[in-house]
């Protein structure tokens, strides 16, 4: 049965989120930022993979709001530098990752599904790993943080900086899905946050360590993820359209630190 808050957030949030998308395309990521953490208060998270554009927006969150929260989908099978730059960013913000796992170890999995899953079904594959460890997560809270850009895939093209996430049954932020690469990494180099080694050895896009390589010049910067599938989505982020909603709801925001 589900609780009070979950159907209150599935009957109200869509019109919520339709009251303040069209104003929110006006905001920049700090305001988008200020805005999450003042609505939503501790039900609000960052999630984050740890690429460039994740961490741009854990080091503007740090300036906003020293109390924010930050998780990620720990798949066990991440590169030793993604958790190099965990232990990091937990030292450099004096926050602590929430990092949430699959229900299957990788024993179990390799038990239940075969060796070397992600070279036969990656989309089971994240589906196991990556989709349901979020969707538990996301249980949890009112409202998700990405660092989602526009320009990074088709799924992504049309993404809001906030919207109704139907997959999940939440909001969905996405503070820099105007931004340009470029953008992104002058922020970086402007504000010295760090970053993952593996960019600077040609990985634009990090992920699982089986499903990841390097790119070669000239290719999309996302060719590198589960080369040789048609695959450039885990299906975190494909969108699903909101269900109709009518009549005026007024948000009543939760204070910072709630």
């Amino acid at each position: 049965m589900k609780s009070h808050i979950e159907r209150h957030l599935q009957d109200e949030g869509p019109v919520q989120v339709a009251q303040v998308k069209d104003l929110a395309e006006t905001w920049s990521p700090q305001h988008v930022l200020a805005w999450a953490f003042q609505t939503f208060g501790k039900n609000v998270a960052i999630s984050s993979a740890f690429g460039a554009e994740g961490m741009v927006l854990i080091d503007m969150a740090s300036r906003i709001h020293k109390g924010f929260r930050l998780f990620t989908i720990d798949t066990e099978f991440l590169f030793p530098e993604t958790y190099n730059l965990m232990d990091r960013i937990e030292e450099k913000y004096g926050i602590t990752i929430e990092r949430v796992y699959s229900a299957l170890s990788p024993e179990e999995q390799h038990r239940e599904h075969g060796q070397t899953l992600w070279t036969r079904n990656p989309d089971l594959c994240c589906s196991l790993r990556k989709v349901e460890p979020l969707r538990r997560k996301l249980g949890e809270l009112s409202a998700w943080i990405t660092s989602i850009r526009r320009d990074q895939t088709s799924v992504r093209s049309a993404a809001k900086r906030v919207e109704w996430d139907a997959k999940f049954g939440l909001v969905k932020i996405n503070p820099i899905v105007d931004w340009t690469a470029k953008q992104v990494w002058r922020y970086i180099h402007d504000h010295d946050v760090p970053y993952n080694a593996l960019h600077d050895q040609d990985y634009p896009s990090i992920g699982c360590t089986h499903c990841t390589r390097a790119v070669a010049p000239g290719e999309d910067p996302r060719a590198g993820r589960w080369p040789g599938f048609n695959k450039t989505e885990c299906g975190l982020h494909i969108i699903e359209p909101a269900p109709a909603a009518e009549g005026p709801v007024v948000a009543k925001p939760a204070q910072c630190g709630a």
